[in-house]
């Protein structure tokens, strides 16, 4: 068993040699809580839960650490706009982003760190750089010296005196343009805290480095994050870890963004679809689906028409295990192994897309054993499918997504109610009512419930309206 991965560093698909056997480590970069997330930001921690699922399933014991950006410009900014404390806001926020992560199904990360708890690593850090000439002190500032790092922008693939000046005034103490600050010297009204070279705050890309660095090592195997992050956020991380001697990632694992009318999903463009109202309009479950269907490194083009393909093709997948149930009569357990050519597809750069093609052609199969009345190859292709759905967490029986956003109080409420109107459609036809029959199932409909005769009665499932 190989696992194979796009390394973005190599530009390539490489085979995944973990540093210590039987062990994978990842760093994704998380949440910068400024405001609640929409569906592209929630695409990325989704992706890495499939990745590290996988993982699991092969064998492998997975640390994985989500970091919090809980201070940053974008949070003081909104701080001042609002007239609220800035931990208030990241503290609401990072609630949004958790609870945004829970409704998805996402496995909570081994760690979770914030920035603001780690000022102490970012002074050591910041030192080591200085005491070996990658970083210079500068009016209450501390830069990172690009130019003394002769791997800066390998990852990119882009030439340093090809890049355009950063927009904005020239910051005070900065030797070159292109220097990043490592520190920031303290503003009125801002926040700060102590060093050597004054009061002041972190800054974005220092956070991370210190935070892979603590909680996974010098040299840790995976570190993922969206494409938008390569330049300049994973750049200037390779450039801090590197400079102050660690070996750092050795694979880079990039997810492509969801857009919409072709634009990057973004609330600064006024075209974000948050996950609270999505989670309203949709079952979770669905929401899941359909940004776990298309391949990490593809875009999400983002529509309505696109959720319910997706909603219809989970639809097929419930109503195949609904029927199994009742023909077995029991709880079918999942399978020990997925099917073969669903890890094929799994261990090829986490291919969902062709994983979920073998999902579907096992619930075609299973379909055709129940219409065949095969009822011991219907369930042992239900138990293949609730392996496959388990790996993606998509399993509808497993027990995070028992009952889901409905409550199973209120499905028992409505099912109840349910029955009793399709009883009077079913009383509508023994007397040949039909067209009283017809107009109760089109107003079932109308309210967003599928109707279904099978020969064991009437079946509804809730759809959209």
């Amino acid at each position: 068993m190989t696992i194979r991965l796009y390394d973005t560093s190599a530009r390539r698909i490489r085979d995944f040699i973990p540093l210590v056997p039987g062990c994978v480590s990842i760093y994704l970069c998380g949440a910068t809580v400024q405001a609640p997330p929409h569906i592209g930001h929630i695409r990325s921690g989704l992706n890495f839960d499939i990745m590290r699922r996988w993982f699991a399933y092969r064998g492998y014991e997975v640390t994985f650490v989500r970091n919090v950006t809980d201070i940053d410009d974008k949070i003081l900014t909104k701080s001042a706009e609002q007239q609220r404390p800035w931990w208030a806001i990241g503290y609401e926020n990072e609630r949004a982003f958790s609870n945004s992560y829970d409704v998805l199904g996402c496995l909570p990360p081994t760690y979770e760190p914030r920035a603001t708890g780690h000022i102490p690593e970012m002074i050591e850090m910041m030192r080591g750089l200085i005491e070996r000439g990658h970083a210079y002190p500068g009016e209450g500032n501390v830069y990172f010296d690009v130019r003394s790092f002769p791997g800066y922008l390998q990852l990119s693939r882009q030439e340093l005196d090809n890049l355009l000046k950063p927009p904005g005034e020239a910051e005070a103490g900065k030797r070159d343009p292109h220097d990043f600050a490592l520190w920031k010297a303290a503003r009125p009204g801002e926040p700060s805290w102590e060093t050597p070279w004054g009061r002041g705050r972190p800054g974005w890309h220092l956070e991370c480095s210190v935070m892979a660095h603590k909680y996974l090592g010098e040299r840790f195997d995976i570190h993922g994050g969206g494409i938008d992050l390569i330049f300049p956020h994973h750049e200037n991380e390779i450039a801090q870890a590197k400079g102050y001697g660690d070996d750092f990632a050795a694979y880079w694992v990039h997810n492509a963004w969801v857009t919409m009318s072709g634009e990057k999903m973004s609330k600064s463009l006024g075209n974000s679809v948050l996950v609270s109202k999505m989670v309203k309009q949709w079952r979770p479950i669905v929401l899941r689906y359909y940004l776990a269907s298309p391949h990490y490194r593809s875009k999400i083009e983002y529509s309505e028409e696109a959720l319910r393909e997706a909603e219809s093709a989970f639809a097929r997948i419930e109503g195949f295990m609904q029927r199994v149930a009742e023909k077995a009569g029991k709880v079918v357990l999942p399978a020990d192994q997925v099917p073969p050519a669903f890890a094929e597809a799994m261990d090829d750069d986490f291919g969902v897309p062709q994983a979920l093609a073998i999902v579907h052609t096992t619930v075609r199969q299973g379909n055709s054993a129940l219409t065949a009345d095969d009822k011991e190859t219907a369930v042992a292709r239900l138990a293949e499918l609730r392996a496959m759905l388990g790996v993606l967490g998509l399993d509808p029986l497993d027990a995070h997504w028992a009952g889901e956003d409905r409550g199973e109080d209120l499905h028992g409420v409505v099912d109840s109610l349910v029955r009793l109107v399709l009883e009077q459609r079913q009383a509508a036809r023994v007397r040949k009512d039909y067209a009283t029959a017809d107009a109760i199932r089109d107003q079932l409909q109308q309210s967003g419930l599928t109707i279904e005769d099978t020969p064991e009665g009437p079946r509804w499932s809730l759809g959209t309206p």
